[in-house]
This record gives C-alpha cells, sequence and structure tokens, in this order.
C-alpha cells in the first residue's frame, strides 16, 4: 500500500500569518549574546577538529581511521553550525567578529560566507518551503517527476531515500547554488573574494601537504580534508532533510505562504539523546532559529519552549528517531502543492494514470 500523508489542518481563526505574535511570545533574555560563552564554543570545537586532523595524518591504520574520520566529518558539522550562526550575527554582538568567525568555521565545509549569507539567510531563510523560491530540498511534483529521463529519475529516488541525503546536498545544495552560483552584481566582489579564501584553503592545504610529504601528500590530503568534507556532506544533508521534510510540514504555493506557516509550521524541534548538542549546537531545535535569526544557539532551547507554549498545536516537537526518519522518507517522495498532499512513487503513478491525455 502507499504511504501517504495530509498535513495537519489548524482550523483556529486566531493562527496568525505573520512572526510578530510569535516574536512577542519570546522572552528578552533569549537574545542575550554571550562573547566568552561564544569563543569557548568555538575554541572547542577547533581543539577538537586539531586533534582529529592530527590523528588522521598519524595514521593510516583503518580501525583508526574509520573513527577519526566520523570525528573530523562531526566537528566540521559543529563548526559549520557555529559559523551558520555568525552569519547570522547571532553568535556575538560585534559584526567583525561574526564576519571573521563565519568565514574561518566554514573552511572545514568549503563554504563561501558570503554566498551562503545570501542562499541561506536571504533566500531560504525569507521564504522557507515557497514553491519555487526555497532551494533547500524542494520537492518535484508528480509532473516534474515524470519529465525526468531514467537518469533523473534513479537519481531521485537515491537523493530521496534513506541514505542520499550527503549526495542531494552535494550536488544540489553545495555545487549548484554555492559553488556554480552566478554572484548577483550587488554581492558579487563580496561572493567573489570568499570563494577565493575558500579556494586558498583546499588547494592551498593540498599544495603543503604534497610539499612535505610528496607524492603521498595526495592521499593525506584526501584524508584529513576531502573525506571529512564528504562525510559532513552526509550529516548536514540528513539535518536539513529532517528540518523541513517531514508528513506533517506542507510547501506552499507564492499565494498562499506566509511567514508563520514557512516559519513555525515549516520545520521541527527535534530532540537528541544526551549529549546531542555538544556536537550540534542546538540546530535541531529549528522553529524558533528560523522564527528570528538574531537568537544565539544556545538559546534555542528557551525560547522553543515559548513558542511551544503559545501555538502548542502548530509546532512539531518529537524525539530523533532512526523509525521516524524512514517514514518520512518513504512517504515524502513527490509533493502536490495545491493539496499540501505527500506522495509515493505508487502513489504518484495512480495520480498520473487519472490525469487527462493531452493532445
Amino acid at each position: 500500500m502507499a504511504i501517504t500523508s495530509t498535513p495537519v489542518e489548524h482550523t483556529a481563526s486566531d493562527i496568525p500569518t505573520g512572526l510578530k505574535p510569535v516574536v512577542d511570545a519570546i522572552p528578552e533574555r533569549c537574545y542575550r549574546r554571550s562573547t566568552t560563552r561564544g569563543f569557548l564554543l568555538l575554541g572547542r570545537d577547533v581543539a577538537i577538529y586539531g586533534l582529529a586532523i592530527w590523528g588522521l595524518l598519524s595514521t593510516n591504520n583503518i580501525l583508526l581511521l574509520i573513527p577519526l574520520w566520523l570525528l573530523a566529518g562531526t566537528v566540521t558539522a559543529s563548526l559549520f553550525v557555529l559559523g551558520h550562526d555568525a552569519a547570522h550575527g547571532a553568535l556575538f554582538d560585534s559584526k567583525r567578529v561574526n564576519a571573521l568567525v563565519a568565514r574561518v568555521s566554514l573552511l572545514p565545509s568549503f563554504h563561501a560566507a558570503e554566498v551562503w549569507i545570501f542562499g541561506h539567510n536571504r533566500v531560504h531563510h525569507g521564504h522557507t518551503l515557497k514553491q519555487g523560491i526555497d532551494f533547500v530540498w524542494h520537492p518535484l511534483t508528480v509532473d516534474d517527476y515524470a519529465q525526468l529521463g531514467w537518469f533523473g529519475r534513479l537519481r531521485h529516488k537515491f537523493e530521496w531515500g534513506p541514505l542520499g541525503a550527503g549526495a542531494y546536498y552535494l550536488r544540489e545544495v553545495f555545487w549548484n547554488k554555492m559553488v556554480r552560483f552566478p554572484p548577483p552584481k550587488r554581492w558579487r566582489t563580496a561572493m567573489r573574494r570568499d570563494k577565493l579564501i575558500v579556494a586558498l584553503f583546499v588547494f592551498g592545504s593540498l599544495i603543503v601537504l604534497v610539499a612535505g610529504y610528496g607524492a603521498p601528500g595526495f592521499w593525506q590530503w584526501a584524508k584529513v580534508v576531502f573525506i571529512p568534507f564528504l562525510l559532513f556532506c552526509q550529516a548536514i544533508g540528513w539535518v536539513v532533510h529532517v528540518h523541513h521534510i517531514h508528513p506533517e510540514i506542507r510547501w506552499w504555493p507564492r499565494r498562499e505562504w506566509n511567514r508563520f506557516r514557512g516559519q513555525v509550521e515549516g520545520t521541527t524541534i527535534l530532540n537528541g539523546p544526551p549529549g546531542w548538542d555538544f556536537f550540534f549546537h542546538w540546530i535541531m531545535v529549528h522553529v524558533p532559529h528560523h522564527v528570528d535569526m538574531r537568537i544565539p544557539c544556545y538559546r534555542l532551547r528557551e525560547a522553543a519552549r515559548a513558542i511551544k507554549s503559545a501555538f502548542p498545536e502548530q509546532v512539531i516537537e518529537q524525539p530523533i528517531r532512526v523509525r521516524d526518519y524512514i517514514r518520512s522518507v518513504r512517504a515524502c517522495k513527490l509533493h502536490d502543492f495545491e493539496t499540501g498532499r505527500w506522495l509515493t512513487y505508487k502513489a504518484a503513478k495512480l495520480v498520473r494514470s487519472r490525469q487527462p491525455a493531452t493532445v
């Protein structure tokens, strides 16, 4: 039987369309930033990253490489989350410190800060789950999928399957929107500068390692730079998927979209096991982050409680469970934007078969 899901229907007449009532529910203390706490989080992640890189440079034993790669990939994601927070201007009070930390923290994940700011802050946050604009895990319609060739369908089945999040992120978000994206004239100089900084990190590290190790330096570079980057893509791809793809989350046509639907009903609060936030810095507490990007990561939990207290029926909160992810992946393949329904491939075939033939 095909698994389909219908979004939760909200009939209350007092559900807002904007975010002001939600922001008003957040205590003022949730906006207080601590420079000391920000630097402690950054220093801890940098130290762990340095230890992981040192370990990878020190061994070729596969029994040691695997856990070291997992650690390096995870802490690359940790630094990315802090860089993401700084890019929002939320980690420190100082704009200059935020800008510097964003550029440095995003280097291991190969992300140019200004390109990320444009795509993430302006497009994704400004138009979350809006059809044709938000590019992060934007679903295909039945007709979109029908127009794909055999390779496109095969790729879609893998990327929208349980193991494909990293491949999707690497191709659709990183390559298409971060690397190949043509800079708009207004931000062209800043974007090109930050792309150059990333290129110097990526290729400069390769040159240094080859100069120090000779031909084996290519392997050393792959160990300490490229493989952790690929593992980061897998981690962050999964994180972004569970933030915005869920059987109860619908994407909206432009004419029906509003900020409350996109930022409150369009994401999740996911609670991990003890120690989870040590590496992921509360990024899974995603509703308050979308409501107001100014909230520092270490205040998101308190802000989430306030938002859920004010809008208990509109907030999706649940523990992080593998079975929920598998359920979501199975149910959410294609999307009908008019009805808000997620469709499996089997259900999509039935929909397609019932459509009138065109001449």
